[in-house]
């Protein structure tokens, strides 16, 4: 406690106690995530810079390009043939399937103790976590019955994905920013293409 003036101030961890007592959190629950927390920080700052690319970034990106470029077909497709409950119901489906096999893929392709780049699990679940997150977010605007404004939302979240990809790739692999903005545009250009070609079939 602190005294100021007379008046009795609880400090942060007591205060924090309380509104979570308050609230129907049990302390037990709410240390335990706070551990697991600040364990997974304390382990990520311990990684050299080398070993948080190879064991962290590369699978995360890997799935967020794979998720976001790869799902663009299908979706637009569904949108154009079918309209836009279609394309959502695509999409998660799409989403779902990509991120299973591109987590098993990552996990089961090698153990990573050669290599340097740490747990096979870790990095297959990294890796399905992020395609399934790449896939679903282009997918969410579909949640609009009306298909043309759904689609014109769905091409801003694709531009927002593909410079969130080009920039995480210029911070941690060094790659040009511009150069990145035109490999993972003509990437996703070259699929959505696909997609809206074969639901105008």
């Amino acid at each position: 406690m602190v005294d100021v003036g007379g008046l009795t101030t609880p400090d942060a961890p007591a205060m924090r106690r309380a509104m979570l007592t308050t609230i129907g959190i049990p302390l037990s629950v709410a240390t335990s995530a706070d551990a697991v927390r600040c364990d997974l920080v304390r382990r990520w700052r311990g990684q050299g810079e080398r070993s948080q690319i190879l064991r962290f970034v590369q699978p995360s990106l890997i799935g967020l390009i794979d998720g976001t470029i790869s799902t663009l077909a299908p979706i637009f497709a569904a949108a154009f043939l079918v309209g836009s409950h279609a394309a959502l119901l695509v999409g998660l489906a799409a989403s779902l399937g990509a991120a299973i096999s591109m987590g098993l893929s990552e996990a089961l392709s090698y153990d990573g103790k050669l290599s340097g780049r740490g747990n096979s699990l870790v990095r297959g679940a990294l890796t399905g976590m992020a395609t399934f997150v790449g896939g679903t977010f282009h997918a969410l605007p579909f949640l609009i019955s009306d298909t043309q404004t759904a689609l014109k939302v769905a091409y801003v979240v694709v531009g927002i994905e593909l410079i969130t990809i080009a920039w995480v790739r210029r911070r941690f692999l060094q790659v040009p920013l511009h150069r990145s903005l035109i490999q993972v545009t003509m990437g996703g250009f070259i699929v959505a293409g696909l997609g809206a070609l074969i639901g105008h079939a």
